[in-house]
């Protein structure tokens, strides 16, 4: 009987976890909406020029920030030009910045949209989540618009 209740506690636990569970999955973008805010991003860049897209980008409460979606555009060389979730680093140059395992993220980017105008693809690196305030593992999506690397992410945890 004791096993009984200890397995039926342990369900009941289970279950009420799981709710918990789904809500914060709810809580992060996916694979699909970060590629999609990257292209409604160029989109506006194209229709309204960058310095109002600049603007939209890094206003926290406007249509490109989605959760713990946010818009980060670099030139070239590795200077932040707009920057969703911070805006203390618009105007740095953060080439030589080190995620938590050392790796070059920024540098990384650079040499990946550098193969082309119209380079695209996906980067792993660690972040500190805007939501969760953690070091998380994230996932970039990039593309190159003009001389500019346009870029959403998502964290995996």
């Amino acid at each position: 009987m004791t096993r009984i209740l200890s397995v039926l506690a342990a369900t009941f636990a289970l279950a009420i976890a799981m709710p918990s569970v789904a809500q914060d999955k709810a809580k992060q973008g996916t694979a699909a909406e970060a590629t999609a805010m990257v292209d409604k991003a160029i989109a506006h860049i194209k229709k309204v020029g960058r310095e109002k897209a600049f603007a939209d980008f890094n206003n926290k409460s406007g249509p490109f920030t989605d959760r713990d979606l946010y818009v980060v555009v670099y030139d070239m060389k590795g200077k932040v030009l707009s920057h969703g979730a911070n805006d203390k680093m618009i105007g740095k140059d953060v080439i030589e910045l080190r995620d938590n395992d050392g790796k070059f993220f920024v540098k990384e980017r650079v040499e990946m949209m550098s193969k082309g105008p119209d380079a695209k693809g996906w980067q792993d690196y660690k972040f500190m989540n805007p939501v969760s305030r953690q070091i998380e593992p994230k996932q970039m999506y990039l593309r190159r618009f003009e001389d500019m690397i346009v870029g959403c992410g998502i964290y995996k945890s």
